[in-house]
């Protein structure tokens, strides 16, 4: 028995095996649950990646700036599984010009576009699957520490400081249908998102040092675990709440 045997897990942004979307499906799989899978784009290479798991999953295409594709979304998970216990949103984008040292020249399409897709998506994807969670469950999204001006970030700092607001209100509103909805702030990993941030290699190179406990940059499964144990029972009067993943490199000053 695992700690999520039973449940259904929706788990959005798996791009490659490498990435901490796939890492808690597998993870999640081998704890009992169901997993079905959202992608974007090239779908036949999230379908690859799918057979990867332990049990291949259902890949449903998911654009987060498409309302058709939120609108249906419920119906179409519907068609795998009755309802859903668990959602893990995992979705953030920021065009090369919010990126990189380029934040006082950013255009606001740019920075709309980065907000849409890595914070109100958030909030997107809770009420598209709602109507499954008629029993309650558990919304995780992941997070990178938004508490300071990280080198690079510029404007995805932004919109994941947006992401911990947004938290908060989701848990204040999605209480009342037994939902809870928390954070996983993981320390920098080298997955494709990380690679496409210009000037990444300043927290590869920092960040292992910096963390009382260490850290390891090409290790998913820590941040994979703080998900899982999130959407398990073990979890049930937490909510709003962001969980760092990162070594305690958070609490460190310097």
């Amino acid at each position: 028995m695992g700690i999520l045997e039973g449940k259904r897990i929706l788990v959005t942004g798996v791009l490659t095996d490498a990435s901490i979307a796939f890492s808690v499906a597998k993870l999640a799989q081998e704890e009992g649950a169901t997993v079905v899978l959202t992608g974007f784009g090239r779908l036949s290479l999230v379908e690859r990646i799918a057979k990867r798991l332990p049990s291949p999953a259902p890949v449903l295409e998911l654009d987060v700036q498409n309302n058709e594709h939120l609108d249906t979304l419920a119906a179409r998970v519907g068609e795998h599984v009755e309802g859903l216990d668990g959602v893990v949103h995992s979705i953030g984008f920021a065009p090369q010009t919010a990126l990189g040292g380029n934040f006082l020249n950013t255009s606001w399409e740019d920075v709309a576009t980065a907000l849409q897709i890595s914070t109100y998506s958030y909030k997107s994807l809770a009420v598209a699957c709602l109507p499954l969670m008629k029993e309650g469950g558990a919304v995780v999204g992941l997070d990178f520490d938004a508490s300071k001006a990280w080198p690079v970030y510029d404007w995805m700092g932004v919109a994941k400081a947006g992401l911990e607001s947004c938290n908060r209100y989701l848990a204040r509103d999605l209480g009342k249908h037994n939902i809870r909805v928390n954070l996983v702030a993981a320390g920098p990993l080298r997955t494709m998102a990380a690679k496409s941030i210009p000037g990444f290699k300043e927290f590869e190179d920092s960040w292992p040092e910096r963390a009382p406990l260490g850290w390891d940059l090409a290790d998913t499964l820590p941040t994979a675990r703080a998900c899982v144990a999130l959407m398990s029972d073990w979890f049930p009067a937490t909510t709003g709440e962001i969980v760092h993943v990162d070594g305690g490199a958070h609490a460190i000053g310097g």
